[in-house]
């Protein structure tokens, strides 16, 4: 038996592979009666269709139950713990290591509406007024990396905010492919990250002559990730007051996806 309201919720399986990664009740105080799946499903919800909170159907639990979940776990990096699980049980059904040897390194220009917040200014390479998203991503698509700031940071600077924390994480990645947006010094600061096991930045190039769209080796890979978050309605601007919501919204995009192919 199904216990799917909504297509965004989660069937029976998707439950099983996530219920023992959303943390328990806190000892002390009042019982917790809120079922944790319509929570979940809830917030699903809101990434997939990009209602408003307030807007929330009356078959899950209470907006502001929900939300304050969606913010704590947040701040509490839940989410991010949730994600590298799922990452890891995905690339290990793939044949693959839990860890990368090789990355893909692209960024995206997202307008943004009047709700104000840090973090916003114009790309006069693309012409949004917004927000950028930079994304280190493995061969398979999956996320491994993700910083949202300013659409009118440049994308060295802003690579340079997404892969410091190279420095103590993923230490079997060896090679970063991205375009030719990243020449200028950024390969060397990338190649020094890490004093014993040095990461190689590879810019993939058009071929010379080339006019029009071409894909290009690799760098797709970085293309459809952008993609599969631009089914999420919540995703198809940035909404958020602050990046770092900008970013949960993100990891919780993937989170569904990655459930989805798991079972």
């Amino acid at each position: 038996m199904s216990n799917q309201l909504y297509p965004s919720d989660q069937s029976d399986r998707e439950w099983q592979y996530i219920k023992l990664l959303v943390p328990t009740a806190k000892p002390g105080g009042r019982r917790r009666c809120t079922e944790m799946r319509r929570v979940v499903d809830a917030i699903f919800y809101v990434t997939r269709t990009g209602c408003p909170w307030r807007y929330l159907p009356r078959e899950y639990p209470p907006w502001q139950t929900v939300y304050g979940y969606f913010r704590h776990w947040r701040l509490d990096g839940v989410w991010e713990r949730i994600h590298d699980r799922l990452r890891d049980l995905v690339r290990e059904r793939e044949g693959r290591a839990r860890q990368p040897t090789a990355a893909i390194l692209d960024s995206q220009s997202v307008k943004t509406t009047r709700r104000g917040g840090p973090e916003r200014g114009y790309d006069a390479g693309k012409q949004v007024n917004g927000r950028k998203r930079h994304l280190l991503v493995d061969t398979l698509g999956l996320l491994l990396l993700v910083v949202v700031h300013s659409a009118g940071t440049q994308d060295r600077d802003g690579a340079r905010t997404l892969l410091a924390p190279l420095q103590h994480r993923f230490s079997r990645l060896r090679k970063i492919r991205a375009d030719s947006i990243y020449n200028g010094g950024i390969a060397e600061w990338v190649r020094d990250l890490r004093q014993r096991q040095r990461i190689e930045l590879e810019i993939v190039k058009r071929p010379a002559g080339v006019t029009g769209f071409l894909v290009l080796a690799r760098r797709w890979v970085g293309e459809r990730t952008f993609a599969w978050l631009s089914f999420n309605r919540r995703l198809s601007k940035d909404y958020e007051y602050l990046p770092e919501t900008s970013e949960a919204f993100i990891r919780v995009a993937m989170i569904r996806l990655m459930l989805a192919r798991l079972s």
